[in-house]
């Protein structure tokens, strides 16, 4: 059974998957050639919406993995939601750095990017030394 946290972290992540599919329909006209873009703009647009379903696949195993864990406050949020939120930041900062027309090179939004990696690496080292210590 599931604790409360972790049901709610699950639902959340699994209904941000609706947005990752409507990406993919985006992705599709762009590879169509029915969206002009830059070869930069389309990497970062595949590269956004990857990182997007691929992180919210191991989030929602990390908020379950969360409830093998005794961790609380600040870091029991780490372990649970963390890589969720990191991948709504990696791909932002992947999508947002690259908009606008006859872009060739991020613009200053790719500091979303890091942030995201940063709490990225911050929740799943929390869970790991977590689990282990459990």
């Amino acid at each position: 059974m599931l604790s409360e946290a972790a049901a709610t972290t699950a639902g959340i992540g699994l209904i941000t998957i609706v947005t990752i599919e409507f990406g993919g329909t985006f992705l599709l006209r762009i590879v169509r050639g029915q969206v002009p873009m830059t070869d930069f703009q389309k990497a970062f647009a595949r590269a956004g919406h990857a990182h997007a379903g691929v992180l919210v696949t191991l989030g929602l195993v990390c908020a379950v993995l969360a409830d093998a864990t005794a961790l609380e406050g600040l870091p029991g949020w780490l372990a649970r939601a963390g890589v969720l939120v990191s991948a709504a930041l990696i791909s932002a900062g992947f999508f947002f750095s690259s908009m606008g027309r006859e872009v060739t090179r991020p613009n200053k939004w790719i500091a979303l990017l890091w942030a995201g990696a940063a709490l990225l690496a911050a929740s799943v080292l929390t869970l790991g030394v977590g689990l282990i210590a459990a």
